[in-house]
């Protein structure tokens, strides 16, 4: 999903985790960790826009967090990955 969303972006490990970068800049990325999933937005213009989305997931932070794989939002993760492929400007 990331590749497909993420076009002009190049795939690196940053912050010691997958991520996505524009620029030589990282935007989003992620981790699958022992006891969660977690999705790192790293530009707040697109974090910003899921504010109160996820209301019934796990938000620390800047971070995305499922506690198991089949509790995923994957329409949300893909609306994540689509607003920051379409934002630009500074990463905050």
């Amino acid at each position: 999903m990331c590749r497909a969303e993420l076009q002009g972006c190049t795939e690196v490990m940053a912050y010691g985790m997958p991520a996505y970068e524009r620029d030589g800049v990282a935007e989003i990325a992620c981790a699958s960790r022992k006891q969660d999933i977690s999705f790192y937005p790293l530009r707040g213009d697109a974090r910003d826009a899921f504010a109160e989305r996820p209301a019934d997931q796990d938000v620390g932070g800047s971070c995305l967090r499922f506690s198991e794989p089949d509790r995923v939002d994957l329409d949300l993760v893909h609306d994540l990955l689509r607003a920051t492929a379409a934002a630009s400007g500074p990463v905050a």
